[in-house]
């Protein structure tokens, strides 16, 4: 396989940056929400659960329309944030805001499983010796919990780094600035001979997928371990 070219680094390089940003800032609120309708009782928590899972059921391409209608420059978030210097729409910033609402639910999902998984007794012991409710999540329902939320960090970054629809819609497909690899791959496919170019990137997403797969359940086994000899 020949070398890849300046625009093809840039493309796994963009991904590889919009991947790990849009994971690292739903990491927070995935865990708060996944805790909520894991444990939580109370009006709207349907809806709520809905709203998490909504981004998997519409059109790609819907979801990135609707984030260009509220982020946008014209849209009533992103005139707010662009009076703060922050500009969304045809960035990279965008592309991680975009990547980031599409693997939340996949993220949300695997850590919710997790906490419903661990045992409200354990739990419930920690509060009777006295711990407050922030303090028993800490260091008792958050560590028995690690190998969901390990799972479900790689699966928002192998969804963030393969996210091209709601990407494509909301901020382009520009080389350098919000060419991602699923939309450099089909910009190349859209040229003659570009076919080599499309298939370098095919290759290296593949690759980085199955690290992101394999790294994934190495954790988790660690983790497991760990939890069930402590």
């Amino acid at each position: 396989m020949d070398a890849l070219s300046p625009q093809e680094w840039q493309a796994v390089a963009l991904s590889l940056k919009v991947a790990a940003w849009a994971t690292v800032l739903s990491l927070p609120v995935g865990i708060w929400v996944a805790h909520l309708l894991a444990r939580g009782r109370f009006p709207g928590r349907s809806v709520l659960n809905a709203v998490v899972h909504l981004p998997l059921i519409l059109p790609p391409v819907v979801t990135g329309y609707l984030l260009l209608l509220a982020f946008g420059r014209e849209g009533p978030v992103g005139g707010l944030l662009e009076d703060m210097g922050l500009v969304l729409a045809f960035r990279w910033t965008g592309a991680v805001l975009a990547a980031a609402v599409m693997a939340f639910p996949l993220m949300v999902r695997a850590i919710r499983l997790s906490i419903e998984a661990v045992d409200p007794g354990l739990e419930q012991a920690g509060a009777t010796l006295g711990a407050s409710p922030i303090w028993v999540f800490l260091t008792v329902t958050l560590p028995l919990a690690l190998p969901g939320i390990i799972a479900g960090i790689i699966l928002a970054f192998a969804k963030a780094m393969g996210e091209f629809g709601a990407t494509i819609t909301f901020v382009a497909n520009i080389p350098g600035q919000t060419q991602t690899l699923p939309t450099a791959i089909h910009a190349f496919l859209q040229l003659p001979g570009g076919e080599a170019s499309a298939m370098r990137l095919v290759v290296i997403s593949v690759v980085i997928s199955v690290s992101a797969l394999v790294i994934s359940e190495l954790l988790a086994r660690r983790v497991s371990r760990r939890v069930a000899g402590a």
